[in-house]
């Protein structure tokens, strides 16, 4: 006859993995990405896309990847919802069309505008950006339907980012070597932010956020998922809702870009 002890174990058990199973971490490296043109109506010379979370064609917010042709310039246009952009390889100029290029370089951040027209180019062999909309669908339109929503371009190239470290960020829970640029958004808790967070060679420990959304890109260097033993280069994704991902740093130095709407916590375990 089955004790009650064991039942409660038993009982114990279903229950927890119930809370592991709505708890999921997600880990998508970049070598699993699915992709296909970010504007059909281009055909073959549209670049081509990846979502890593959401669903662009969705309403819904969504994080991407975009990766262009050699010498890649798009005819001037507009989009319907406002986008922020973050490059991961190459060079990227995104502008009113009649400004002069201003090549962004790897780990740059920008935005454009709903209903802003301009223009998209890239340089160099291999050039891929992070996209992230708060709303969707993601739709590309004439520039003869531009219109003023208020907003205006930002612009950051990776050489004018201010890093923040420990002693200069009270709300945030790192060790002295961890660094992180503040992009855009509040910290205040519950509203939705975004940042770059730097993390030396040899990193070990764990990543969180007091809110109920997660999601982080590899931006440069090598990172390993310790959950799932992944190993995420540039481009791949990972994220977790009210859980926690035990990351190490492979490389000599990691940059992640994370969006969140809670207070991170980053811990390191050596």
């Amino acid at each position: 006859m089955i004790s009650r002890f064991k039942i409660i174990l038993v009982g114990l058990f279903l229950f927890n993995s119930h809370i592991a199973s709505s708890n999921e971490l997600e880990v998508r490296s970049s070598e699993q990405l699915k992709w296909g043109p970010l504007n059909p109506a281009r055909g073959a010379a549209s670049p081509q896309a990846a979502d890593l979370w959401g669903d662009r064609k969705s309403s819904s917010a969504t994080g991407f990847l975009v990766k262009f042709k050699p010498g890649f310039e798009s005819p001037p246009h507009i989009h319907n919802v406002t986008y922020r952009g973050v490059v991961i390889e190459g060079l990227i100029h995104n502008d009113d069309p009649e400004a002069t290029a201003a090549w962004l370089p790897a780990g740059s951040f920008w935005t454009q505008p709903a209903g802003e027209a301009h223009i998209t180019a890239a340089k160099g062999a291999h050039s891929i950006a992070y996209i992230e909309i708060d709303n969707g669908p993601y739709l590309v339109h004439p520039k003869e339907q531009a219109f003023d929503n208020g907003e205006r371009a930002v612009n950051v190239d990776q050489s004018n980012l201010v890093w923040l470290g420990a002693n200069d960020i009270k709300w945030i829970d790192t060790p002295q070597d961890i660094k992180r640029a503040f992009l855009w958004g509040s910290t205040s808790k519950g509203q939705f932010n975004g940042s770059f967070i730097k993390l030396p060679k040899g990193f070990l420990g764990q990543i969180k956020s007091e809110g109920s959304v997660f999601h982080a890109v590899v931006i440069s260097g090598q990172l390993k998922h310790i959950n799932q033993q992944t190993m995420l280069n540039p481009g791949s994704y990972f994220s977790h809702a009210g859980n926690a991902s035990h990351i190490g740093a492979v490389s000599d130095e990691v940059i992640i870009y994370v969006r969140t709407n809670g207070r991170l916590h980053i811990l390191s375990s050596k």
